[in-house]
């Protein structure tokens, strides 16, 4: 476990190699799962303000279930997630030629219609982030599906940390980041000696 500021962050964000490898995990993983995505209180205006803005991204599919079900509901936990199509694939989602699923909300992004790029769990997946009263702790979340992710983040040589770069900037700011990456650049001197704590 480390330590930046009031975040506290599991060591298999440096130990853990992993590369999203969509052309063999389809991206399951908006498909897979007892809920949709989780939700920040604070990107459920912004679901409601750019709704219309991405609606012509989205599957008819898609559409019916957030006009069924909201743009946004809570999970059994009392949670806020996106809503599901059939108890399946995330509302949002849309599929390429290949089947591979792509975001509604971050395709919209792409094209400059929103500027809004998807949720921050999505964005910080495998990631999880979990708010307490005195600190917020940053732990890496393990799932079978996403196996071939970590087969070819072994295979680039590649960590947690440096995969999720964009979307941590993105939740805690760059100076966050710069700290991690020192607490990284350590982690890995240490580890190659079998020094580590």
């Amino acid at each position: 476990m480390f330590q930046i500021g009031n975040t506290l962050i599991s060591e298999e964000i440096l130990s853990e190699e992993f590369v999203c490898n969509l052309s063999k995990c389809k991206g399951i993983c908006c498909v897979e799962g007892d809920a949709g995505a989780p939700l920040n209180d604070d990107e459920l205006p912004i679901l409601d303000d750019i709704y219309e803005d991405i609606k012509p991204y989205l599957r008819p599919e898609g559409i019916a279930a957030i006009e069924n079900s909201g743009k946004y509901e809570r999970d059994v936990d009392g949670e806020w997630v996106t809503p599901l199509v059939n108890g399946k694939e995330c509302a949002y989602v849309i599929f390429d030629e290949k089947g591979i699923t792509k975001c509604g909300i971050e395709k919209a992004y792409e094209d400059g219609v929103v500027d809004y790029k998807k949720p921050i769990s999505c964005h910080l997946y495998p990631v999880r982030i979990k708010e307490y009263k005195k600190f917020t702790a940053v732990n890496y979340h393990v799932w079978s599906i996403c196996s071939d992710a970590c087969v070819f983040g072994k295979e680039l040589k590649v960590n947690v940390a440096h995969f999720l770069k964009d979307a941590l900037v993105r939740k805690f700011g760059q100076e966050w980041y710069d700290d991690l990456l020192k607490i990284d650049q350590e982690y890995q001197e240490r580890k190659k000696k079998k020094k580590w704590f």
